[in-house]
């Protein structure tokens, strides 16, 4: 059963439980209301009833005596069961005595509790019965001097308003039911709309892979967040697969060039074995050359590739970044010892991932390294998470700084030094992982200054 299905049924469900517990409740109130009213009737009745028996004086004047009364009240004509009327008298010693008019079928008989009340002349019972095809409401009261009354009324018409009354609950029960089912489903129609368009959508993503279409987005409760949130979700793959297209040409146009040259070169020893010796030597280094220079491309790549994984990210740790930015400095004077560093250090706790933290420190200091151009020392600083890099060499173009970032660039000053172009890339990525920045200036009196800012924990 789908979605839209069960909420319709559960809809249903409960108005159709709302509907029947209120036509029941009305039901039983009218009902109880119906009864109360019979039996405040019927002792109405027996209030006169007992008045009469009880006067001493008739209205000429004479003295009737009580049983004349009472031989006078059952000698009346009877209403037969219809407003509130005597049905019979009954002796302390069981002697019933019928209204006239009252067929044997039609009196009760003289039971226990009735006599017990003829004989305590007081107290009154209250109870319904069915008498030759009709259903009675009794009222038995003892009047003294040994003898009690039976007072009846008929209940057809109370059991026929609550005949109708029980016919038209249900038809409306039925009605509200039915209307409640379509309600439901019309609610859960409109209601799962935004539902299904996102449905249609993430379908013909992955029929067609085409990241770019979107849904709309104009509610603004959580079925418009569900919206907005899978329209980042497409606009963030779409990014993702068009950086990894871009990172796929770039490393196809890098890789190109160098894999041509080794390719040329092997070809030609190939087709000369009786090449002269230094020229020969001069071969085989250009080719290690060109080697060192592949393999540190595609170390990169790797690196870049790496970075580029966000569903698995390393755990961070908490790490000083002076004693990274130390150990950098140390391997940079390993691998460039002609150069010199000026450093000035303050304690910073940061939360990183050290081992990428530290690449992207050393990827800083080898460009500065090659750019540094002169004599002066390569200035390194870090104070309250900034870590700054400055070096006194010719600089960067002012055109060029937007892009010294970007994957593959080399500025005009640059690409004659070795180096695959993504030293820069990498640090801005491993930065923005780290809810980092980093930045390059140019410097007041010459060279290039990079800041990078990391959030230090307190």
């Amino acid at each position: 059963m789908s979605f839209e299905r069960r909420l319709t049924v559960a809809a249903a469900a409960a108005v159709a439980v709302a509907v029947l517990l209120a036509a029941l409740a009305s039901y039983f109130i009218v009902r109880h209301e119906i009864q109360a009213s019979v039996d405040h009737s019927l002792r109405s009745s027996l209030t006169a009833t007992r008045g009469y028996l009880g006067r001493t004086h008739g209205p000429l004047g004479s003295l009737p005596s009580r049983r004349v009364r009472m031989a006078t009240m059952l000698n009346a004509a009877p209403n037969r069961f219809g407003e509130p009327g005597v049905l019979e008298m009954i002796a302390a010693n069981g002697t019933v005595q019928r209204a006239r008019g009252v067929t044997r079928s039609e009196a009760l008989p003289a039971a226990a509790e009735l006599v017990a009340l003829a004989r305590a002349g007081r107290g009154s019972a209250e109870f319904t019965t069915r008498r030759d095809g009709t259903d009675l409401r009794v009222l038995a009261a003892g009047v003294g001097s040994g003898e009690a009354i039976v007072l009846a009324r008929s209940l057809a018409e109370q059991n026929s308003t609550l005949f109708h009354l029980r016919l038209i609950l249900l038809v409306v029960a039925a009605i509200g039911i039915a209307l409640a089912a379509f309600l439901g489903w019309a609610v859960a129609r409109t209601t799962l709309a935004p539902v299904r368009r996102l449905t249609a959508a993430a379908e013909h993503v992955a029929a067609t892979n085409d990241l770019a279409s979107r849904i709309e987005e104009s509610r603004t409760d959580e079925l418009g967040s569900l919206a907005r949130s899978f329209n980042a979700m497409l606009a963030a793959l779409g990014e993702s697969a068009r950086m990894q297209r871009q990172l796929i040409a770039d490393a196809s146009h890098e890789l190109r060039t160098p894999v041509t040259s080794l390719r040329t070169n092997i070809e030609y020893m190939q087709q000369a074995p009786d090449l002269p010796a230094p020229e020969r030597e001069r071969l085989i280094n250009d080719l290690v050359g060109q080697l060192e220079g592949l393999s540190g491309l595609v170390s990169d790549l790797i690196e870049l590739a790496r970075e580029d994984e966000r569903a698995a990210p390393e755990p961070l740790e908490e790490v000083r970044f002076d004693l990274i930015v130390d150990e950098a400095v140390e391997r940079a004077r390993l691998y460039a010892p002609a150069a010199r560093f000026e450093l000035s250090l303050e304690p910073t706790l940061v939360s990183a991932i050290p081992s990428r933290l530290g690449r992207a420190v050393s990827n800083l200091l080898e460009n500065a390294v090659k750019h540094a151009g002169t004599d002066r020392p390569i200035e390194v600083r870090l104070a309250d998470g900034e870590l700054t890099i400055r070096d006194h060499g010719p600089g960067i173009d002012p055109e060029e700084l937007p892009h010294i970032f970007d994957r593959f660039f080399r500025g005009s000053r640059s690409r004659a030094l070795p180096g695959s172009g993504l030293g820069l890339a990498i640090v801005r990525q491993v930065v923005e992982r780290h809810a980092g920045s980093v930045s390059a200036s140019a410097a007041p009196d010459g060279g290039t200054v990079v800041r990078m800012r990391m959030p230090v924990l307190s």
